[in-house]
């Protein structure tokens, strides 16, 4: 039962994943000095501005998975003792 609704929510995850479309967005300083550097004709800020959001944005999860890995490795298993 736990591996078919894991497949199942594997198989919803990649549909997701697939199917999405890529987000850029900003905060109203980051617009702001984008919409500046656009109008120079210079859209290399702006892309630069959103490749430092999605880099600020990914690298709490990529901790995340990086301590959860490192606690499921440390924890103690339980001791069965034989009655």
């Amino acid at each position: 039962m736990k591996s078919a609704l894991k497949t199942v929510i594997a198989l919803i995850f990649t549909i997701v994943m697939a199917t999405s479309v890529p987000a850029y967005s900003q905060c109203s300083m980051c617009r702001a000095v984008a919409e500046s550097g656009s109008k120079d004709g210079n859209s290399q800020v702006a892309r630069g501005l959103n490749n430092g959001i999605l880099y600020l944005l990914a690298m709490p999860y990529i901790l995340g998975g990086v301590a959860f890995f490192i606690w499921r490795k440390n924890r103690k298993k339980p001791v069965v003792t034989p009655d």
